[in-house]
């Protein structure tokens, strides 16, 4: 196996997640690229989570953690960008689903939902699942292309 780069971002709620997550990416032969947080201190997820989106898009990256108080601003925030498909997840058959079926590139954990060890588990099945491609290739394709709205389809 191709030894791989993950970036990882996390807020102050992820912080002490993120370091038992690191020495596992490392056991598993991971490279982890560890853009911070880096102490305790409120900071805001997005920064993070764009760090990370960067990181892939720059190739410094291949894939892409993010672990906040719940996931779901990290997820909400990584997910602006076209290249980016993150995943918030709360289990195995969902980490596994999300590489699976949706060709995610970046797994998104909640610190305060998700307990250690089963966020380990999520990370190791995210990073043994290759895609399933076949039928979801045109799916995948549709959530990097959307299509242009109207101002019709708009109107509710």
């Amino acid at each position: 196996m191709e030894q791989k780069t993950v970036a990882i971002g996390v807020d102050h709620g992820g912080l002490v997640l993120k370091v038992e997550l690191i020495a596992l990416l490392m056991e598993q032969g991971f490279t982890p690229l560890d853009l911070g947080t880096h102490d305790t201190q409120s900071v805001d997820y997005p920064d993070f989570a764009y760090e990370v989106a960067e990181a892939i898009r720059d190739g410094r990256a291949e894939l892409g953690l993010l672990v906040c108080g719940t996931g779901i601003g990290m997820s909400i925030a990584a997910n602006r960008f076209p290249w980016i498909r993150a995943g918030l997840c709360h289990d195995v058959t969902t980490a596994r689903l999300a590489r699976e079926h949706n060709d995610a590139n970046v797994l998104t954990l909640g610190a305060r939902l998700v307990a250690p060890e089963l966020a380990k588990e999520c990370l190791t099945v995210f990073l043994q699942t290759e895609f399933g491609a076949a039928r979801h290739v045109a799916r995948v394709r549709k959530l990097t292309e959307p299509p242009v709205l109207d101002d019709a389809s708009n109107a509710a």
